[in-house]
């Protein structure tokens, strides 16, 4: 039987980030054994009418569709698709996020908010990361074509078991922990209170004469306001000796990052956050997880299970008296994440999942 073909219309890399991972990950995998692929880079506006003539010039047996969460992001999402139901073409879009149906909802004029609903109602299906995200979709198509398809760790940032135990070898009650913000440096993501943690520790252990933790953080800014709030906090609160700035990581380099690391934080309140890969990647690793019951993380975290689920609106103090979690709860921690990780966000269960929705799409006439 001839192979289906398979247009990607989606943001691949360079710029890497959580969503251009995904899409790249997809792209090069095994499926392509299965199916013809073919792709539409998006990532550059100035590109549209470009794509645009590829995407009616394209055979595609199915349109593989990464939309946006902006206004304007929308509107393009919006001409791409009327494009394809003109001319009759099967599309599944996925949302790598979970600020879809409150920009649709409340940030939208009446007919633009409009045009989303006709033209989601005609698709052949929907990706979302969790249940909790299939909100974004409900109303506008049937339940049963909306898809959860969870995020996953790239096999390459994944500790071996072997360096697994090593790590948890070297745990101990009096050991210094390392906890890891790893992310971009948005206010919304929560660097600033994990800035404040670092603080509370310096409090702490000059009162105690004893150290607990050391915070590293790696990540990119992308507004220099933001950058100057960083170093101006760590250098107004002498915290040199507790915080370290890694910079951007990617690589060995990365890989060692997370394999250094205990605890993972991630106070996030980022309005388009979905489910954050960063936080799967610290379950695989074997680091407990810090993190706020926000988006889709409520889907992956559970409190006390997983680590700490708070609001965003917890006090630092609080927080930081839960930290302390002794050496043997912490262990069993980081084995049950590390544990649920492989088992249920691998690459390969995602490629999987992706595949049958592909199939189930292009061969249903």
């Amino acid at each position: 039987m001839e192979k289906k073909k398979i247009c990607f219309i989606a943001q691949f890399p360079p710029p890497i980030h959580g969503l251009s991972k995904a899409v790249e990950i997809l792209y090069q995998s095994e499926l392509q054994t299965l199916f013809d692929f073919e792709k539409i880079d998006i990532s550059n506006n100035l590109n549209f009418i470009k794509n645009l003539k590829y995407i009616r010039e394209s055979n595609a047996n199915l349109f593989y569709f990464t939309i946006s969460q902006t206004r304007l992001g929308n509107l393009r999402d919006l001409i791409i698709l009327n494009v394809l139901k003109m001319q009759h073409k099967k599309c599944v879009v996925h949302l790598h996020g979970g600020y879809y149906r409150q920009l649709v909802d409340h940030k939208l004029s009446k007919w633009q908010r409009q045009a989303n609903y006709y033209a989601i109602s005609q698709l052949d299906g929907a990706v979302v990361l969790g249940p909790s995200l299939k909100k974004n979709f409900m109303g506008m198509l049937p339940v049963e074509k909306i898809y959860v398809v969870p995020n996953c760790i790239e096999e390459k940032y994944l500790i071996n078991d072997e360096q697994f135990e090593a790590k948890l070898s070297l745990i101990n009650d009096g050991c210094i922990k390392h906890v890891l913000y790893l992310s971009n440096f948005i206010a919304s993501k929560g660097y600033r209170q994990v800035l404040e943690l670092a603080k509370i520790e310096k409090e702490m252990s000059l009162q105690n004469n004893k150290q607990t933790f050391h915070f590293d953080f790696a990540g990119d800014f992308f507004d220099v306001k933001e950058k100057k709030y960083f170093w101006n906090y760590i250098n107004q609160n002498n915290l040199t000796e507790y915080v370290t700035y890694h910079g951007i990581v990617t690589g060995k380099q990365k890989q060692e990052l997370l394999k250094k690391c205990e605890i993972f934080v991630l106070m996030t309140r980022y309005p388009k956050e979905g489910q954050p890969i960063s936080i799967l990647e610290a379950m695989g690793n074997g680091m407990a997880v810090i993190t706020t019951d926000h988006a889709g993380i409520p889907d992956i975290i559970e409190d006390q299970k997983n680590g700490i689920v708070v609001s965003r609106e917890t006090n630092m103090k609080v927080l930081y008296q839960k930290m302390h979690i002794n050496s043997e709860k912490l262990k069993t921690i980081m084995r049950r994440n590390r544990k649920n990780c492989k088992e249920n966000y691998n690459q390969k269960l995602y490629i999987k999942n992706i595949g049958k929705i592909f199939s189930g799409v292009a061969n249903n006439e």
